[in-house]
């Protein structure tokens, strides 16, 4: 028959837990210290980078967004900072400048496009409105995504909808499209013709009719989509913010 094991055993093995975990415990602590150290001997680094090449930083998209990933991947948001070492290279004031352009172009095509803008089109207009000017940098879709994020403080009037093959509508309305009304502009797009059809939807997305009837009408509504009914066969519907993509492809 086995014996139970005594207090005297029950108590040893609480220490040597007692024991393992105080180690585990101060391991955890050495390896946080040491991690905190490498990320301040990043930072910096990075703060050093930055200085010896601010301008090539300022005026060249491309090396600007690797900078930027470079600075997210340490938890560094140069965009957010305002004073001390980072504002003197001026990215956060660069950013929110091209993010009150993009709020006056949204609203100068909202007319006719019904606050949906594609994002190619709007860095057209940008650069058309900022003109060549050598103090005007030179700016990028990347640009305009991360000026984007700082339109989020006016909660879901301003947001980005992807619509595939690495496109993008700016969209400048209050209120967030479904998936269903995202899924149509994709089919709008990947089409060429910047148009879809009931039928369409029905086909390429297999949803029943009244599904595909109710997210065409609501975007109709909203002024997303022009209706036309001297379609061929069935009624079209028409999305301007797709036309310059369409155009493009075309020729």
């Amino acid at each position: 028959m086995r014996r139970k094991a005594g207090v005297g055993a029950i108590h040893k093995q609480k220490l040597e837990q007692e024991k393992y975990k105080d180690k585990g415990t101060e391991i955890q602590e050495n390896q946080l210290e040491q991690m905190t150290k490498q990320l301040e001997v990043f930072r910096v680094n990075l703060e050093e980078f930055a200085s010896k090449h601010k301008n090539e930083i300022k005026k060249n998209p491309q090396f600007r967004r690797q900078f930027t990933e470079m600075c997210a991947s340490i938890g560094v948001d140069p965009l957010a900072s305002g004073k001390g070492f980072w504002s003197v290279l001026g990215i956060g004031d660069f950013y929110y400048e091209i993010a009150v352009q993009i709020v006056e172009v949204c609203l100068a095509t909202n007319y006719k496009n019904g606050g949906l803008i594609l994002l190619d089109e709007l860095r057209e207009r940008l650069v058309q409105a900022r003109g060549r000017r050598k103090e005007h940098q030179e700016i990028s879709n990347e640009d305009l995504l991360a000026a984007a994020k700082k339109l989020r403080i006016f909660g879901n009037g301003f947001s980005i909808v992807p619509i595939g093959r690495g496109k993008y509508l700016v969209q400048s309305i209050p209120g967030e499209l479904s998936m269903d009304h995202t899924a149509v502009l994709q089919q709008a797009s990947i089409s060429g013709n910047a148009h879809v059809s009931r039928s369409l939807l029905e086909k390429e997305l297999r949803w029943e009719r009244q599904r595909a009837q109710k997210a065409l009408d609501h975007m109709v509504k909203e002024g997303l989509a022009w209706f036309d009914h001297q379609g061929a066969s069935e009624p079209l519907y028409w999305f301007p913010s797709l036309f310059n993509a369409c155009i493009q492809s075309s020729t």
